[in-house]
């Protein structure tokens, strides 16, 4: 797996990163940001992130935790089976408020531009739960920067708060396309009404769907949640978006 560590300097720190480059492939090559889930960085996130950037992509999978310092990869049969594990773990996911999430995106666009085997100016980004909540929030912020982002099972994209990433979707020039599970209670259908009615009136290009069936987490191999089918139905609509803006930019 050619995985990359490195460290990328924040106004925060300094946060552990990994980059992603395609197997036998010489770039330059369009670049990905991926934000993680809430659960941190941990092998299927890797495997997640290779997988992508082997579809012809440089891939930026930073740790968004790095302000707690370093910590052990968390095992989400443990982690969400224990209710302090759990409240231990929703100190840090609420710790990324919308500053720290754009000052962090920030940093991250800038080292995505000074590297001379990424092309094009405009990158793509992909999040899950936690992650698609960041990925939003991010094109938001840079709203020329991105050429197309995705969210999946993402949290609170349309919540009646003021940093909801809903209220900054004005001036996105890339495509968006976010992916709901049912039930889920952290985007339940009056969030994704919100949300789609945001982008429809700021005129972003989007689609704003649930997957029938698929539960919160369905994307990650790793959760007891995984949904096969629809982890495959959200690799099929996450390529063909890149394919057909970050290929074209």
């Amino acid at each position: 797996m050619p995985r990359d560590a490195i460290s990328i300097k924040t106004r925060d720190g300094n946060c552990p990163a990994s980059v992603f480059t395609p197997a036998n492939r010489k770039g330059p090559w369009p670049a990905v940001i991926f934000y993680m889930d809430g659960l941190g960085i941990r092998p299927v996130m890797w495997e997640m992130g290779q997988r992508l950037a082997d579809a012809g992509y440089l891939v930026l999978q930073p740790d968004l935790y790095y302000r707690f310092g370093s910590y052990p990869p968390k095992v989400p049969s443990e982690v969400l089976g224990n209710q302090a594990s759990m409240g231990e773990l929703m100190k840090w996911v609420n710790s990324l408020d919308r500053d720290r999430k754009v000052s962090d995106s920030s940093a991250f666009i800038d080292y995505l531009s000074s590297r001379p085997d990424v092309k094009g100016k405009r990158f793509g980004a992909t999040g899950y739960c936690m992650g698609g909540n960041t990925s939003l929030t991010a094109a938001g912020a840079f709203p020329d920067r991105f050429a197309a982002v995705a969210s999946f099972h993402g949290g609170n994209l349309g919540a009646d708060k003021p940093d909801s990433p809903h209220n900054y979707v004005k001036g996105i020039t890339g495509r968006v396309y976010v992916a709901g599970a049912i039930e889920d209670a952290s985007f339940p259908d009056e969030q994704k009404v919100r949300l789609e009615k945001a982008l429809t009136d700021a005129g972003v290009n989007h689609v704003v769907e649930t997957y029938p069936g698929a539960r919160h987490g369905f994307a990650v191999p790793d959760l007891p949640v995984f949904n096969k089918e629809a982890a495959e139905r959200h690799w099929t609509s996450l390529l063909t978006l890149f394919q057909e803006t970050l290929r074209a930019d």
